[in-house]
């Protein structure tokens, strides 16, 4: 049989049988090229999430005040850093030597994270803060008149609840304290006396307090203490050089208690708030991109040398407070003041609160190993709770009039693992602190269901409740307010929370600002600003 040959397009013959072995060996040619050109580039990397860190402000710069011979505040230190920032690398980390090197304070990843926040603070009258505290202001230079010296005896702030509330206390405290404090190291912020050299503006009013002693109406009054104070806040930061710079941008208001600065807020929502949660505020007037959620100080006592362990603590599931919620809001919230819209939705969060409560009772009144109970401040109930507490594995915090309750706090301090059923709760620091590691979050639709939740507990063996047992011991001290602050407490840490919301803070005034030299046009106005850097 004679050879076929092919014909090309050009009329060249080629015989057929050595193309037999050409194809063949193509795609192993192709596979080869390509494992070369593999072999010379480099390998893909993954991005992790312990590799993105939130960056500092860029203004911000390590600084410690020095002082002179006479002891006031010359210069500044570029050498003292503060260590106690959490990265999200560091608080992924599970290897006991890390945490502990990360609990005293060390390791942080950048430079740009240990500055320091510049804080400017108005020298309010007292009746804004101390004077709250009935603490009458003496003779002497203005600074004696506006502030007590702390470097002698610090004004105490009333017990019980009313301590829940009081971080704008503890933030006012420290900025004091750092106008005479020996070292930096550690701290957060400190207070600057020139306005235009400050990353933020600190309104010091103790409203919670303001709001639980001075919110009804006595005998010889027209009107509420309470409502007079924010009328007159309202009205020295709206005439302020520093609001009209910024247009309130770069203030920092606390608002703590749900039902503080009800009316103020309304004004003032260009600043940044500090709140528990943001079950009362509609979110055109607060939000998480623009404000700060800090946590509520506990009123039990942090457990101290907790040796107990799974099988000593004997309740599995805990709770007590309020069962029955109240659909009744405070007779301020009314339509003049808010919308319809939202004076709705706070009054049906409410019963709601109160129908989860009373129907998780429902669910759980039999089982043995739980206590579900109602309990309040009376009769000792914070020492009774506190005992509870130390003694369960589990801690229910549920939502209530409003998404958040300081019992989660306490869950935390007394290291009992929160079990949180409240979907539309805002947690502190969460953007440094990974809260799954050492809480159990629930959908409140499953936690209703029959057997869901307390089978779903149950289910938690004694090695996964001990390694979450061990991280509430190591984050507890990020949750403490003391005087003076301490390095990674919870001062600090909401200062650092501060600084994270600088960069986006300085970006809406920078925007606001492009336009501020068109003067005397038909239809814009006089800006005024500053055209220092902030």
């Amino acid at each position: 049989m004679s050879e076929r040959n092919l014909i090309l397009a050009t009329g060249t013959t080629v015989p057929w049988k050595p193309m037999l072995y050409f194809f063949p060996t193509m795609p192993i040619f192709f596979i080869f090229s390509w494992f070369f050109v593999l072999q010379s580039a480099e390998r893909p990397s993954f991005l992790h999430h312990s590799s993105l860190v939130i960056p500092a402000p860029q203004k911000l710069r390590p600084l410690a005040l020095v002082k002179n011979e006479t002891g006031s505040h010359v210069g500044i230190d570029p050498s003292v850093k503060n260590r106690s920032v959490l990265s999200d690398e560091e608080e992924e980390t599970e290897d006991p030597q890390e945490m502990s090197n990360l609990v005293a304070g060390a390791g942080c990843p950048t430079d740009n994270r240990t500055a320091i926040l510049k804080v400017y603070m108005y020298d309010l009258p007292p009746e804004f803060h101390f004077g709250l505290l009935d603490w009458k202001a003496g003779g002497g230079d203005t600074g004696r008149k506006v502030w007590p010296d702390i470097q002698g005896k610090v004004p105490s702030y009333p017990g019980g609840l009313n301590m829940q509330h009081s971080i704008e206390y503890w933030l006012t405290l420290d900025l004091l304290y750092s106008e005479f404090a020996s070292s930096m190291e550690g701290r957060s912020a400190v207070r600057v006396l020139n306005s235009s050299e400050a990353d933020v503006v600190f309104v010091p009013f103790f409203s919670s307090l303001s709001y639980n002693r001075f919110s009804k109406v006595s005998s010889n009054q027209k009107k509420i203490t309470n409502a007079v104070l924010q009328d007159k806040l309202v009205e020295f930061l709206m005439k302020s050089d520093e609001w009209k710079r910024s247009g309130g941008r770069d203030h920092i208001v606390p608002a703590h208690h749900p039902n503080s600065m009800l009316s103020a807020r309304m004004k003032l929502w260009p600043a940044m708030f500090i709140l528990s949660d943001f079950g009362r505020y509609p979110p055109n007037i607060a939000n998480i991109d623009k404000d700060i959620i800090a946590p509520y100080k506990h009123v039990v006592k942090r457990f101290v040398g907790d040796e107990s362990g799974f099988r000593s603590r004997s309740t599995l599931l805990y709770f007590q407070g309020a069962i029955h919620r109240k659909a009744v809001r405070h007779p301020s919230l009314t339509p003049k003041k808010y919308t319809p819209s939202f004076h709705l939705s706070g009054l049906l969060f409410d019963m709601q609160g109160g129908f989860i409560r009373q129907k998780l009772f429902n669910l759980l009144k039999n089982e043995k190993d739980v206590h579900f109970s109602f309990g309040s401040v009376q009769r000792d109930g914070i020492k009774r709770a506190m005992q509870g507490m130390h003694s369960s594995k589990f801690c229910l915090n549920i939502a209530g009039d409003t998404p958040s309750s300081n019992r989660l706090f306490d869950a935390i301090a007394s290291h009992c693992v929160p079990v949180i059923i409240s979907d539309d709760i805002e947690l502190p620091y969460e953007d440094v602190l990974n809260y799954s590691k050492f809480c159990i979050f629930v959908r409140t639709s499953d936690a209703l269901k029959k057997s869901i939740l307390i089978n779903y507990i149950r289910g938690i063996g004694e090695e996964e409740w001990t390694r979450m047992w061990g991280r509430l011991k190591e984050v507890a001290r990020f949750y403490e307010f003391q005087y003076p602050s301490k390095e990674g407490d919870a001062v600090q840490m909401i200062w650092q929370t501060i600084a994270h919301k600088v960069p986006a803070m300085r970006r809406k005034i920078h925007k606001s600002r492009r336009f501020s030299h068109t003067r005397g046009t038909a239809d814009s106005e006089p800006v005024q600003f500053r055209h220092e850097s902030l």
